[in-house]
């Protein structure tokens, strides 16, 4: 069949068409329309299979359709998928048991999305501030980071430093100070008497997999101990497995005092997250002062369980620290004019191209062409992200791909 009689035959345009026609314009995908997945591989309407490195932004590093999450999924789905936390449920103090086990921390509040954990984390902040701290009411300041991404909300990127985030959306929440990443004497500089936390991603994948100075976590860690202020980790994307560690702040010996979980906390199938913390913290939240309907729902504590306990049982976090070494061995040593850095730890790589290389989406284009799905971050990043099932082989063939694009400096065709 003929390259023209095989794009008249495609099914591709009328999912594209149908899309842009009825939906917001708020995504600009690659004009690929997937069907199915498992593991690492999706399919395409027309059939054709592709590696998946992108992994919903970390959602899915357990693989598509995991077997074990999806029994979960059915077998709980059969029983009861969602009830009022007006009443306790038989799925949550298992969720909450495996979790705290997990990461070490006391307590857990279960919410659905990164975003409202994220604003869980904030709201506990403020209220510690108040009423441990002393902080006077409606006075309380967090420290953020440029470049940061923690979600969508108003209150978020009201403390984005990216302009299109913000843009015709405000007024915005106060109460937010914002500092240079990876500059300790910045934060610093930045706490007062009423600063109750700092929220910082471990490594800012967004901006384009940007990791910070070496001992930045630790020296952050000193320093909100000495000034009795919350550090709070936002590991939503760089967290459970992700950077070769069940935690990426693990690499620098840092347990943060508020630790906030998403994505990959369900394996990809069912939205649920988490603020984590310890009693001191936790408890300033009483009975009415924050909840969700379907936060902790028993649907998503059995998916999370299963999700979490397919990610330790099958050793997933030591297969992306191994498989992690593997592919920044190789892309050390690659010669392509066109990149300017590779960064990242574990699978969960940056490569940034010089700025004359026209920008990183038609990269991914030629990648589409090779059967390899990516997706650039901050216009000159290509993220690289695949699932932790990865294997060595299946990894080679991926940087098989990414190295001739990179070599061909974007103009091959696959």
């Amino acid at each position: 069949m003929s390259r023209s009689d095989t794009e008249a035959a495609s099914r591709t345009p009328a999912f594209l068409e149908r899309e842009h026609r009825l939906g917001a314009h708020n995504y600009h995908p690659l004009p690929i329309v997937i069907e199915r997945a498992e593991g690492v591989f999706v399919w395409d309407v027309d059939g054709r299979r592709y590696y998946d490195c992108l992994a919903a932004y970390s959602a899915v590093n357990q693989g598509h359709c995991h077997p074990r999450i999806l029994a979960a999924l059915q077998r709980q789905a059969q029983r009861a998928t969602l009830v009022s936390r007006a009443f306790h449920n038989d799925q949550l103090g298992r969720f909450y048991e495996v979790l705290t086990r997990l990461t070490g921390f006391g307590r857990v509040l279960p919410m659905n999305t990164g975003a409202e954990a994220v604003e869980t984390a904030i709201k506990a902040a403020r209220k510690w501030g108040y009423t441990q701290k002393g902080i006077a009411d409606g006075q309380a300041e967090i420290v953020v980071f440029d470049g940061n991404f923690h979600g969508r909300t108003t209150t978020i990127v009201g403390f984005s430093a990216e302009e299109q985030y913000r843009r015709g959306f405000g007024p915005f929440a106060p109460g937010f100070r914002r500092v240079p990443y990876g500059d300790a004497g910045a934060v610093a500089a930045a706490i007062t008497e009423r600063t109750c936390a700092v929220l910082v991603e471990p490594i800012q994948g967004e901006a384009g997999i940007v990791v910070p100075p070496a001992g930045f976590l630790r020296e952050l860690r000193a320093l909100c101990d000495r000034e009795r202020v919350l550090l709070m980790a936002d590991e939503i994307q760089s967290g459970l497995g992700r950077t070769g560690r069940m935690f990426c702040c693990e690499h620098d010996g840092v347990r943060p005092d508020v630790l906030i979980l998403g994505k990959a906390l369900s394996g990809g199938f069912y939205p649920v997250s988490a603020m984590l913390a310890d009693d001191a913290v936790m408890d300033v939240f009483r009975p009415g002062d924050h909840g969700s309907t379907y936060g902790g729902n028993p649907l998503g504590a059995a998916v999370a369980v299963a999700a979490l306990e397919a990610l330790v049982d099958e050793r997933m976090v030591e297969n992306a620290a191994t498989l992690g070494a593997r592919a920044f061995a190789r892309l050390a040593g690659l010669r392509a004019p066109v990149v300017k850095d590779v960064r990242g730890k574990g699978l969960w790589i940056g490569i940034e191209l010089h700025a004359s290389a026209g920008g990183a989406r038609r990269f991914c284009e030629r990648l589409l062409q090779r059967g390899v799905l990516c997706k650039e971050t901050h216009d000159h990043v290509i993220r690289l992200a695949p699932p932790l099932v990865i294997t060595a082989a299946q990894l080679d063939e991926v940087l098989d791909a990414v190295e001739a694009v990179l070599r061909a400096g974007g103009t091959d065709r696959g």
